[in-house]
């Protein structure tokens, strides 16, 4: 592999594809711009509501705007030894950024401790937070909710909930559907055990991918076969072929360029499907879905997998994997996953999963921030959830920006607060400012290179110039509504 990551930290990165950060400002946009001439630090205020933790930072000089800001997935298994960050964005340095520039800051950790699948409380919790806001500290002039990878769910919903009471919504590498997120997990993975494996884990017990009854040795099955099969030509074609089911990049690394060989980017594509598919989200993370929704709220894929593929667009890189693999046959493992019998859901835990999933309804506009190389959360859920809004709400208020790069979250603060700046537009006329990638990066190199570090949880902290571009993901694999 071209590169490697501790399980630990690479999980958490995969899995925090749920977390989004959104940034808003008091009356013109230029006023993100103005940086606090007060020395002094904001006032913190931390406590618990009904079970969930809250963090609160006002700045001396508040500009009257509160963000409200939901963070993703945080495995149990790799925080049971550590605290789990409660962070008031994206990254610690745009918190810093924010409120020099005289936001506050809010953000519940969520019932549980933060931990695991929290969509389920997510949005009362953040609902209960802002009571104790304007209660304790002031009703805000405009509230802005903000999320990350998951956490996208949340803000997204809690605006939807609750119209009167949120101004806008801004999410960074969001999994908006979470619903048809799941489904097409459990493909991922049904996928990998078919094409991959004998059906059996290293004790010769049955791969259970909902309703393990011993989901480390089912989770630990898949994530060794994929390492194998990235060995192989054969392997790398039927990786191909599964990353396929997702519209999953094979750009893994920030530190690196997108990959332009074959090879390169299928182990990329692998890196992704072991940690954010196989460790991330697979039967271990399945067990805390499954308790929190009262079952198995997702379905297998029931349809033509070959029509499925050609509908990624990853049709010429899959024929191009097999075709270097003589002993590979795409016909043959298209029809044996046709062959695998369709897992199905508990009807009462998928509805109960959908009452947590974004309608599109809000009236609040939304901008979406989101990277061109994320394999953990793909960019095409922006792009589908943008079709939803089109067929039941209003197209105008949602809006998706895109910078080329790769992993997941990888903004730099710059990034983020010119997408803050154009959001704060919209609500201030009613208009969408210019978004062309041009004028983005314009006014993220104005900010300057003290703003263009990233924060990645495998490799630290990096500084990256300003990427926007144009980009038009593919439709979502399987999208819910």
């Amino acid at each position: 592999m071209r590169h490697t990551r501790t399980a630990a930290l690479t999980a958490l990165a995969a899995q925090t594809a749920l977390l989004v950060p959104l940034l808003v400002g008091p009356t013109a946009a230029q006023a993100a711009d103005h940086v606090s001439s007060t020395d002094a630090p904001p006032t913190e205020y931390t406590g618990e509501i009904e079970g969930a933790d809250y963090r609160v930072l006002v700045p001396e000089d508040w500009n009257g705007t509160l963000l409200l800001y939901s963070h993703g997935n945080y495995p149990s298994e790799f925080f049971g030894e550590m605290p789990v960050p409660h962070l008031l964005a994206n990254q610690p340095a745009t918190e810093a950024a924010l409120t020099d520039r005289g936001y506050a800051l809010a953000a519940s950790l969520f019932q549980g401790g933060g931990l695991d699948f929290t969509v389920p409380t997510a949005v009362g919790d953040q609902s209960r937070l802002l009571d104790w806001f304007e209660r304790n500290v002031g009703e805000p002039e405009r509230t802005f909710t903000t999320g990350s990878s998951m956490g996208a769910v949340t803000a997204i919903k809690h605006a939807e909930v609750e119209p009167d009471r949120i101004d806008g919504v801004l999410t960074i590498g969001g999994a908006i559907d979470v619903v048809g997120m799941l489904d097409t997990v459990l493909d991922v993975n049904l996928a990998t055990k078919v094409l991959l494996t004998d059906g059996t884990d290293a004790g010769g017990e049955p791969i259970e991918l909902v309703h393990p009854s011993d989901p480390m040795a089912s989770r630990t099955a898949l994530a060794d076969a994929l390492t194998a099969a990235a060995e192989t030509p054969e392997g790398r074609a039927r990786i191909a072929l599964i990353a396929s089911l997702n519209n999953i990049s094979g750009w893994y690394d920030v530190t690196q360029p997108e990959p332009d060989d074959l090879e390169d980017w299928i182990n990329g594509q692998a890196q992704w499907l072991i940690w954010a598919y196989s460790v991330g989200l697979g039967p271990t993370a399945r067990v805390d879905w499954e308790a929190k929704l009262g079952g198995n709220a997702s379905s297998s894929f029931d349809g033509s997998w070959a029509h499925r593929l050609v509908r990624s667009g990853d049709l010429r890189e899959v024929r191009a994997a097999y075709a270097a693999a003589s002993e590979a046959d795409l016909s043959a493992d298209l029809a044996a996953l046709a062959a695998e019998p369709v897992i199905e859901a508990d009807p009462d835990a998928q509805a109960n999963l959908v009452r947590h999933r974004p309608e599109g309804t809000t009236p609040s506009p939304v901008l979406t921030l989101h990277t061109t190389g994320d394999g953990g959360a793909p960019p095409s859920y922006e792009r589908s959830f943008g079709d939803r809004v089109a067929e039941v709400g209003d197209r105008e208020r949602y809006r998706s920006v895109y910078v080329e790069r790769g992993a997941h979250l990888t903004l730099s603060v710059a990034e983020e607060l010119v997408a803050l700046r154009a959001l704060e537009r919209r609500v201030d006329t009613g208009h969408w400012p210019s978004l062309s990638p041009r004028h983005l990066n314009r006014a993220a190199w104005q900010l300057g290179p003290d703003y263009f570090g990233i924060f990645d949880p495998v490799s630290g902290v990096s500084d990256h110039e300003p990427a926007f571009t144009h980009f038009v993901p593919p439709r979502a694999a399987r999208p819910s509504w």
